[in-house]
C-alpha cells in the first residue's frame, strides 16, 4: 500500500471518454523518532485535491479550499467538532502504534502506523466503493473487505485484531453504513460546492525532450486536470507496444499532473522519424493533441552555440587566421626572394 509514500493517487486512466469516478480519501499517518515530522497527520482529498488537514503541532484542523468552507458553512461548529474528533484519533493512534511496535517485537527506531479510510463513487452508474486499510512500516496489514464483512489480515500480527473486529457485529454494521451512505453522501455534496475545481478539464502542453543523440526521445505532457489521462507513441496512425516505456502519472505542485512516455529510436532511420507521433488523451475530452516526432520539435539540454558564443569564438580564431596567413607570406616572401 505503501501510503505514506505515495498517498495513492486513485484515478482512472482511459483511451477515450469515461465516467467520471469520484473520491473522498483521508490519510491518518502516525510516526514515532521521525525528525522533523509531526507525530500525527491527518490529510483529506477529495479526487486528490487536499480538502483538510490537521497535526500534532497545530491540533486543528482546518479546511484548504474555498469550497470546502462553504459546504460546511451551513454547520458552524463543524470544524471544532472535527477538531476534537481528530485529536481523539491522535491519541488513539499514539496507543496504535506501540501496540504495533510491541507485536513486531520492536522498540525503538523509526516505524510508521497509517489508515486509509474513504469511498469512491461513480457519477454515471452510482456505484460506490469503500476503503478501510491499515499499513505498518510502509506494509499491507489490515482490510476491511466490505462484500464478505470480514477483516482481511496481511501479517501474523495483525491475526488477533481480525477475530476481534469480524466478532464485533455493532462495528461492521456502523463501517457499512460510513462507507456505502454517509461518506458517499457527503461527497456528492462537495463535489457539487467544489464543481468549478474537481470536475474541470484542463489540457497540458506538450514537448518532446531528449538528453542525448543516443537517449529515447520523451513526449512529456504536464499541467493537465483531472489525471484520467493516457498517453502513447504511433508509427503510421498504429498504436506502438515494442521500444516505448511509459512513465506513472504524476502531481504538479499546483494541484495539475504530468506524464511522460519514452521511445526508443536506435534502430529508426532519422528520414523514418515523420513517420511517428505522440498522442494525449483526457479523460471526457474529444479532442486529443497530436505531436510529430521531428528534429526540431525536440528539446534538449545540450548546449547549443549562442550569436554570443559565435562572436567569441570568432574573436578567437579570426586573429589566429590572420597571423597563420601572415606567416605563411612572410615564409613565402623569404623564398621567392632568396633568403631562405
Amino acid at each position: 500500500m505503501q501510503i505514506f509514500a505515495a498517498l495513492v493517487l486513485l484515478g482512472t486512466a482511459l483511451h477515450g471518454a469515461a465516467p467520471m469516478t469520484h473520491s473522498m480519501i483521508d490519510f491518518y499517518t502516525a510516526s514515532s523518532q521521525v525528525p522533523n515530522f509531526p507525530e500525527f497527520v491527518i490529510v483529506g482529498l477529495v479526487n486528490d485535491i487536499e480538502t483538510d488537514h490537521y497535526d500534532s503541532n497545530s491540533r486543528k484542523s482546518e479546511p484548504k479550499q474555498e469550497w470546502v468552507i462553504r459546504a460546511t458553512e451551513d454547520d458552524p461548529q463543524y470544524w471544532q467538532r472535527e477538531t476534537e474528533r481528530q485529536f481523539g484519533h491522535q491519541q488513539l493512534f499514539k496507543n496504535n502504534i506501540e501496540v504495533a511496535k510491541q507485536r513486531f517485537n520492536q522498540t525503538g527506531g523509526v516505524h510508521i502506523f497509517q489508515w486509509m479510510v474513504g469511498c469512491e463513487w461513480d457519477d454515471e452508474t452510482n456505484e460506490v466503493k469503500g476503503y478501510d486499510q491499515y499499513s505498518y512500516d510502509g506494509e499491507d496489514f489490515l482490510s476491511l473487505d466490505l462484500e464478505t464483512e470480514t477483516w482481511v489480515a496481511s501479517k501474523q500480527q495483525a491475526v488477533i485484531t481480525k477475530h476481534n473486529w469480524d466478532n464485533d457485529k455493532v462495528l461492521m454494521a456502523r463501517k457499512k453504513h460510513d462507507y456505502t451512505q454517509y461518506c458517499p453522501e457527503l461527497l456528492k455534496k462537495l463535489v457539487n460546492f467544489g464543481r468549478s475545481s474537481l470536475l474541470r478539464k484542463d489540457l497540458p502542453s506538450v514537448s518532446l525532450l531528449q538528453k542525448t543523440p543516443s537517449s529515447p526521445v520523451s513526449c512529456h505532457a504536464t499541467g493537465f486536470y483531472p489525471d484520467g489521462a493516457m498517453m502513447f507513441w504511433r508509427k503510421d496512425g498504429e498504436e506502438l507496444h515494442e521500444d516505448v516505456d511509459l512513465g506513472e502519472i504524476l502531481p504538479n505542485h499546483d494541484g495539475s499532473f504530468q506524464m511522460s512516455v519514452d521511445l526508443d529510436l536506435s534502430s529508426v532511420k532519422p528520414e523514418d522519424w515523420t513517420r511517428y507521433d505522440c498522442v494525449f488523451q483526457l479523460v471526457g475530452v474529444k479532442e486529443h493533441i497530436f505531436t510529430r516526432l521531428e528534429e526540431e520539435k525536440i528539446r534538449t539540454n545540450r548546449e547549443k552555440p549562442t550569436d554570443k558564443n559565435v562572436i567569441i569564438i570568432a574573436a578567437v580564431v579570426v586573429p589566429l587566421v590572420l597571423l597563420l596567413l601572415a606567416v605563411i607570406g612572410f615564409i613565402v616572401y623569404r623564398r621567392c626572394n632568396g633568403m631562405l
